[in-house]
Formats: C-alpha cells, structure tokens, sequence
C-alpha cells in the first residue's frame, strides 16, 4: 500500500476525487481495526480453552477499562479534528503547537488515571458483583492492563497527529507490529507459561512498548510537518480552553456511555457466566462486520474537518453523504449474511463448546446482525459531528442511547413482555437504531455547519 505524502493527502482531501479520499483514509482503519479484533478474537479464544469463568471475568472488567480509556481518548479525538482544521486551513504552525498540547494533557492524564485505577481495582471488581475465581481473575486482568495507559496513549497521540493529516497507513502500520507481537504472547505467556489470565494482561501490556517507542520517535522527529517540540510543551490557555471544549464532551460521553455498558454487564451477569460469555462472543464477533463503518466514520471526521477548515462545507456534506450511503449498504448486505442461524451458530462454535454458551452467543449475534445497518447511519453521522467540532451532539447520544433508550427497552422486556436474558439483545438493537434515527435528524437541522474553531494567530516557530 503505496503511503501518501501528507500535502498528497491533504490535496486529495480537499480537492481530489471523494471516493478515493474516503478509501484511502477507511481502508488502512480498517485493516488496522480487523487485525486489532482478530487479536480481540484470538484472546476470546484462549481465554475459552481455559475457562467459562476467565472468559466472563474479562468480560466483565473491560467496560471498566473502556470507561477509562474512553475518558481520556477525548483528548485525542480532540487533537484529531483541531489539528485536521488547522490544516484544512493550511495553517501548519497551530497545528503543530496543538500537537504539543495534546501530548502534554494525555500524558498528564494516563500516568495519574493509570496509578489511582490500579489502587480502587479490587473495590471496583467487587462493586460489579464479582465473586470466587471471577473476582480473583477480575481483579488480576484489571490491574495489570490499566498500567498501559501511558503507552496506549503516546500510540493514540499518534495515531491521532497522522489521521489528521489524511494518513492512516503509518498508523496502521504501528499497530500491526502490536497486534503480532501481542498474539504471539497471548498463547506462550497464557498456555505454555501457564499464568492463565495474567498471561492475557502482560501480553496486552508488554506488546504496547516497542509500538509507544517507535511513536515517541517519529512524533519528535523535526522533519515532519507536525511534531513534537518538547521544549515548548508548556500549556497554552486559548488551546487548553479548544482542547476541552471539543474533548471533554467527547470524554463525557464516550466514559458514560461505557459506564452504561459496564451496568449492562452487571445485568447480564444476573444471568450466569454462561450469558456473560455469551455476551462478549456474540459482541466481538458482530464487531468484525461493523468494521468498515468505523473506518468509514473515521474518515469522515477527517475529510469533513479538513474541508470545514477550508470553509468548503458543500464538499464536507457530499463526503458525508457518500460516506453513509456506503456504510449502509455493506452492512445490510453482511448482517443479512451473519443473521442466519446456521451461519451464526458455526461462527461462535469457534469460540466455546458449552452448548448453551453457543446457542445464546448466535442468538445474540443473530438479532444484532440483521439490524446492524442503522450502525452505517451512526458511524458515518457521529464522525460527520466529531469532524466539526460539534462534540456535545454525539455527548448527548452517546449518553441517551444507553442510559435511556437501552435501560428502558431493557426495563420493558424483562418486566412487562418477560422474555428472559433475550431481553438484553433487544435492548442493543432498539437503542441504536433509535440514536442513528436521532442523528439522522439532528444532520438535517444543519448544527453540524456552525463554525467552532476560533481563527487564532498563528504560532510562530
């Protein structure tokens, strides 16, 4: 794959043919996104050959663990779409000088979020009902994978600085050397070592180093057209005041919505470990055809903030709209595919022999994959807003679409229509379908066109 200069990218962004833009910021996402859930799947995997209970442990903790991160990728997703302005706006000394904001508020956040996690774990694995060898593989997973957070962040700092420029091939690249080096260690350290589910967190935590190193690296090199100058890296108010403007809502609502799939697992878990197994395969598994929409989504915001900073707002809408209609189509084709039982049964066989582990999992994935296409509206929507700015639109979705829209459909079907641990699948579906309805009309309102980066003098170097 041939990797663009970053003037080549912003040209083809903001004058060049749409569907090549779209493709040649999705794929690379994409590629990186499937290998990192083929990685997500190959732990699955293990983690099932060595026990029902490991298995509904990690699946239990991680939305502990996305509500963290989620928290802070709101710095990040706020880099993304006000470096991707500035560009847009050809103006290179801001963008530079918010990279080095960025850097200095993530850094600041990971190294004191990482240390305050490992210390409230056994408390926060015991408040989600954990007991016996749930809570001691919980509380073991949990307090090893938090200690990440420092280079997980200088990779999504990366990642970040890269995608708003139109280059999405450089990241993937960094993260197919984690996912390697992390699959290769998830069956050494967890079977042939024998530590079990710690073998699962060291080989998460020690796979991040050399792909932080390697980002620490090119981030400080001066020949880029976005760096990191260390020497300068003191706050700057009008920045930090961006930062927070467009990322705390992001983390707001990212964190929320995470906490409300953190007491979605406590609910599921009222129903066994067999269920919450159930939950995380069928979860995983429905993640992998949703996969080109998220790329797609992530291409948006960058194409639409690129553009806005440009001021071409009728070319930001026409990406979009392509964007969408793709994104809609792929998967209404796939979930037709996925939905059917015998195809759905097959899959999840893969990642457990527990016949009613297997018989839930493909319900799960069933209902979820013949409705999954309202996630084309979402995806593509939710970047659309992101790429202008206008983040406490997908703060207030985020949030509704779990603590209201999938509790009260929850609520419904388990109390009134009494249908049992199906209720939690309907929840999934109902809830999204109805925030991408939402999103759908909020487009149509023109927010998304409202200007929310302040022209700033540029920073001299």
């Amino acid at each position: 794959m041939r990797v663009l200069k970053k003037e080549d990218c912003r040209e083809v962004i903001l004058s060049g043919n749409m569907l090549q833009a779209i493709l040649s910021i999705a794929i690379p996402v994409v590629i990186n996104s499937f290998l990192q859930t083929m990685y997500n799947l190959t732990d699955t995997y293990w983690l099932g050959k060595i026990g029902t209970e490991q298995l509904a442990a990690i699946n239990l903790v991680t939305p502990v663990q996305n509500i963290i991160l989620n928290f802070g990728t709101g710095i990040t997703v706020a880099g993304s779409v006000l470096i991707a302005q500035y560009i847009g706006a050809r103006d290179d000394n801001n963008a530079k000088s918010m990279a080095n904001q960025i850097f200095a508020c993530a850094m600041t956040f990971a190294f004191v979020c990482a240390g305050l996690c490992f210390l409230a774990t056994p408390a926060i694995v015991k408040w989600l009902g954990a007991d016996g060898n749930t809570y001691k593989y919980g509380k073991i997973y949990l307090q090893i994978v938090v200690l990440d957070m420092p280079l997980l962040y200088t990779i999504n700092i990366y990642n970040a600085i890269h995608q708003a420029q139109g280059d999405t091939v450089r990241p993937m690249l960094l993260n197919v050397l984690g996912i390697v080096i992390n699959m290769v260690l998830d069956p050494l350290l967890m079977i042939t070592c024998n530590l079990n589910i710690m073998g699962a967190a060291l080989a998460t935590l020690l796979a991040k180093a050399p792909s932080a190193a390697i980002a620490f690296y090119a981030l400080t090199r001066p020949t880029q057209t976005v760096f990191l100058d260390l020497k300068h890296l003191k706050f700057e108010r009008d920045k930090m005041r961006a930062i927070f403007r467009v990322g705390l809502p992001t983390a707001i609502g990212g964190s929320t919505m995470q906490l409300g799939f953190l007491l979605m697992s406590k609910n599921v878990y009222q129903y066994g470990t067999q269920a919450m197994a159930a939950y995380g395969i069928g979860n995983k598994v429905n993640s992998v055809i949703t996969l080109p929409t998220n790329g797609i989504g992530s291409a948006v915001a960058t194409i639409v903030g690129q553009n806005i900073g440009a001021k071409q707002y009728d070319r930001a809408k026409n990406g979009y709209r392509l964007s969408r209609n793709i994104s809609i189509l792929f998967l209404f084709i796939g979930g037709m595919i996925l939905s059917r039982s015998p195809i759905s049964t097959a899959i999840v066989s893969i990642f457990s022999k527990d016949e009613q582990v297997v018989a839930m999992a493909a319900d799960f994935l069933s209902i979820m994959a013949f409705w999954c296409w309202t996630n084309g509206i979402y995806n593509s929507t939710v970047g659309l807003f992101q790429g202008t700015g206008h983040t406490e639109v997908t703060m207030i979705i985020d949030a509704s679409r779990l603590w209201i829209f999938r509790f009260l459909t929850l609520f419904v079907c388990e109390s009134i229509l009494c249908i049992g641990v199906r209720s939690i699948w309907y929840s999934v579906v109902v809830s999204n379908g109805i925030s991408a309805a939402i999103l759908y009309i909020l487009y149509h309102m023109n927010i998304w066109r409202k200007p929310t980066l302040k022209k700033k003098k540029s920073v001299q170097e």
